[in-house]
Order: structure tokens, then sequence, then C-alpha cells
């Protein structure tokens, strides 16, 4: 099946999740103008250091609440925590191209203490490194091997899809692919998946669910936009589906969104 008529395929067995405009909306329903803009994956480290000192600000504001505070304060951490480690986490992996070099021109797995073991160059440490900077920071390292190096570095994230997929399992997902990707490379949903039901997980615990996934989906967020990393989990649940005038406006929007031919054709089942 050619990746076009795939995405139709599983856009119409989306047709079970009620559908609510999301256009002008965060994915929770806030005004997106009112909302404060996602920090995804790929944000730079100058944003990231401009929202912790904000959020830092607002912990320390009197006039501000206490769950407002804790909550700056908690998220400020989290965000302080990523500059110091970096993005990157055992089991993501990132396709390298490197022009004249094919022993280099590969796929390669993060390893234990966030490293890349790569031919004639050795452990290249990963740690401190956001996904922003990836490629500017591997063109770096290899120039202490190589001469100019010319180099692309794509960064793939390791998802899980179980539950009422056609082909569970886990995938090498590209950061930038949609959200809707991860489900069109396991199959798309089964005719029973009940997917007004379906969740995002990490550890155990729920990070994207239900409506608020739903609209994540339906406006075409990316796996980076998203914040997923390595081991998060797609989880479908089934059941009975329905079938309401609001899904087919869902999937009416959901067949507006552009087709990733490059995502589909670089997922791959692990």
């Amino acid at each position: 099946m050619t990746p076009a008529r795939h995405a139709i395929a599983t856009a119409a067995l989306l047709l079970c999740i009620p559908f609510h405009s999301t256009r002008g909306q965060a994915p929770n329903g806030v005004d997106a103008t009112q909302a404060s803009p996602p920090l995804a994956l790929g944000a730079t480290r100058m944003r990231l250091e401009a929202r912790a000192q904000q959020l830092e600000q607002v912990a320390l504001a009197t006039t501000k609440s206490s769950a407002t505070r804790d909550s700056a304060a908690r998220e400020a951490a989290v965000i302080r925590q990523r500059l110091s480690e970096g993005d990157f986490k055992v089991g993501d992996q990132i396709l390298l191209q490197v022009e004249g070099e094919p022993t280099l021109s590969d796929t390669f797995t993060v390893g234990l203490g966030s490293t890349l073991t790569l031919p004639a160059v050795g452990e290249v440490s990963l740690a401190g490194v956001l996904r922003s900077e990836v490629q500017d920071y591997l063109t770096r390292r290899l120039g202490q091997n190589l001469r100019d190096p010319v180099v692309k570095a794509t960064a793939y994230v390791r998802l899980s899809v179980v539950g009422a997929v056609a082909r569970p399992g886990y995938y090498a997902v590209p950061a930038q692919a949609l959200l809707s990707d991860a489900l069109m490379a396991a199959g798309g949903p089964a005719p029973t998946a009940k997917l007004q039901d379906m969740k995002i997980e990490r550890s155990g615990k729920t990070i994207l669910e239900k409506k608020a996934l739903q609209h994540a989906i339906a406006a075409g967020m990316t796996i980076d936009d998203a914040g997923l990393i390595a081991g998060d989990q797609y989880s479908i649940p089934a059941g009975a589906t329905t079938g309401t005038r609001e899904t087919i406006g869902f999937i009416a929007l959901l067949l507006t969104i552009p087709i990733t031919v490059y995502s589909l054709t670089q997922i791959w089942k692990k």
C-alpha cells in the first residue's frame, strides 16, 4: 500500500474519534493566542534558558498563588535538568549522512551514557546536547577526525504502539513525524479500536490522552512538538466504535493534514 493510500485508510479508521474543532486552540482547549508556546524537543538552548528564567521569576513572585509558584518552580527545574543532561536517551536513534563517508552514513543508536559509537571515530558523547544542537555538534565533533565534513543528522525516537492496531510493537520514528504517523506505521487502528480512549504514557503515567490527544493529532502536532521521548507508549484500547456527525468533521480535518511521505518511508519496526 502506498503512503498516500495508507494515510487515507488510517484516517477512515479514525472515524471513531469524536471531533471538536481545534482551530485557534491549544491542545488543552485554551486559546492558542493566550497559551504559552510548548517547549518541544527541538527548542533551542536560548529559548529554553529564557523560559526557565521566566518561570523562576514567577516562582519567586509573591503576587502569585502558592500553586502557581510551585508549578513554575517544578517546570523550571525540569528545563534546567534538560539543559544540563541534554535530550538524548538510551534507545534514541540518529540517522547520519556524512558526505563521502559511507561507513558513517548510517543509523546509530544512543547507548549507555548517552553515547554514539561511530566507525573509525569511536564513542561520541551526547551528554548535554539538545536535539536542536545535534547536527552542528556532530559536525564539529567529526571535524576532529575528518576535514570539513558535511553532516546531516536526523533524530529518531523509539516509541511503543500497543493495543488495537494492526502491527503492535516498537517503532523508530523521526522527531519531526506527526503524532498520527506512529499509528500509521503500526498499520493503523483496528476496526475495534476505541480511539476516544487513546492515550500516550510514560513510565506507566499518562502524559496525553482523550480529547487533548485528539486535538493534538487534528492540529498536526509532531512527535517533537509533543515532547515525546524514547520509551513513550501509545495505548489504544479495544471496544465498540461509535459514529457521530462530529466524527465526520474530525476525519475531514485529518484528511487536510499533509501526508508526511518522508516520515512514513523512514519509520521502521524494531
